[in-house]
């Protein structure tokens, strides 16, 4: 991991953080918590420090070793994109998907959940390709 940016890591993760602050704030917010059956009154009663906190960490987390995976073939613009995206669209996706299926969980929360993966790995993705992985 030493050949890694810190920076571009510690950057990576906060973009995906405000990603995620984003997508299921203002823009899927209220169609994420009517998919889960989720009520306001519910969500504040959480504690959002540990979620917070923990998602952030995970944030890190997946930023270092994206960041180290980029690092170690040393990708062009276009091959950081392709591999930032394409593990989301890859990985994360399908396995978001196969649990919603046994799960029986809407297609509709899927596309919230699959599409907010894939625009936060393409935001680190982008935060590479500025800061150098």
């Amino acid at each position: 991991m030493a050949n890694a940016n810190l920076l571009a890591i510690l950057v990576a993760a906060a973009a995906g953080f405000l990603v995620g602050g984003i997508w299921y704030g203002p823009l899927f917010g209220k169609a994420w918590m009517n998919e889960n059956g989720f009520t306001e009154e519910e969500l504040k009663k959480a504690n959002m420090l540990k979620i917070y906190g923990l998602t952030f960490a995970f944030s890190v987390l997946s930023a270092v070793f994206l960041g180290h995976l980029l690092a170690a073939v040393q990708a062009s613009t276009r091959a950081t994109m392709m591999i930032s995206t394409g593990i989301a669209l890859g990985y994360i996706a399908p396995a978001i998907g196969t649990n919603y299926l046994f799960s029986r969980k809407s297609g509709k929360l899927f596309a919230i959940d699959a599409g907010y993966w894939v625009v936060f790995y393409a935001a680190m993705g982008l935060v590479f390709v500025f800061l150098g992985s």
